[in-house]
């Protein structure tokens, strides 16, 4: 009997929670014919956050059956945490139309469920990249922009996919790289004056992606966590 106990014990405990860092992936399961891509992103509220509870994480999902957009019917994200469910915005996406919502923090493990009618995509769920922080350059640091400068950050574990953003606030278009841990931002990237001196921001964005296998072709979800950290390009006589 206490064998046998013993034995149920084990079951009982030997289970693993989906929603826990490091559990891995699940392309989930559905229908088939919906086309669904969508992301979440996690935003830091202050610049080089450490912490989870430092970021707001952005829900974006398209929906589409037979090339329309799909407009009624649920679409859940679901963290260890919170359970979002997200709002159809007929403006989203550059006013394609795409469900939205917005939850606290960054929980790393985010799983998409969509329904309407018959149609379904259920427990697509994506382990996504632990947070990083920048250590080069120091937060405020006064850089030359004529020479490349040696951007360095620190994670865990390699993500899927980087993008890096620099310039007056960090956004425009991306340079995909490796999450390596360091890179050599080209010089003349960053902005600058002619006779001032001109604030930058760096921001890196980690991503890992899951190709949902109960939804259509051409459909994908990502999660990503971002981070940035602000500088001063010196002035540049020879700036444009």
């Amino acid at each position: 009997m206490r064998f046998i106990l013993s034995l149920g014990l084990l079951a009982a405990c030997g289970g693993t929670d989906p929603f826990e860092p490091g559990g891995g992936d699940d392309p989930g399961s559905g229908t088939a014919t919906l086309v669904v891509n969508g992301s979440a992103t996690a935003q830091p509220r202050l610049a080089n956050a450490l912490q989870p509870g430092d970021f707001d994480t952005e829900f974006n999902v398209r929906v589409s059956l037979n090339n329309v957009p799909i407009t009624t019917g649920t679409v859940t994200m679901k963290s260890a945490t919170t359970t979002v469910d997200l709002i159809y915005e007929p403006n989203g996406n550059n006013g394609n139309g795409s469900w939205r919502g917005t939850g606290g923090g960054y929980d790393e493990v985010y799983q998409l469920d969509v329904v309407s009618g018959p149609d379904a995509v259920h427990g697509v769920r994506v382990d996504g990249p632990d947070v990083h922080s920048f250590s080069a350059p120091l937060a405020g640091a006064v850089v030359d922009s004529t020479l490349a400068l040696a951007i360095a950050w620190d994670r865990g574990e390699t993500a899927d996919a980087a993008l890096l953003y620099a310039g007056d606030n960090g956004n425009g278009n991306g340079i995909t790289i490796a999450d390596s841990g360091t890179y050599s931002l080209a010089p003349a990237t960053l902005r600058s004056e002619k006779d001032q001196s001109r604030p930058n921001t760096i921001r890196l964005r980690r991503s890992n992606r899951v190709t949902p296998v109960g939804a259509a072709g051409g459909s994908e979800l990502a999660v990503s966590v971002e981070n940035e950290v602000d500088v001063v390009a010196q002035p540049n006589p020879n700036a444009p």
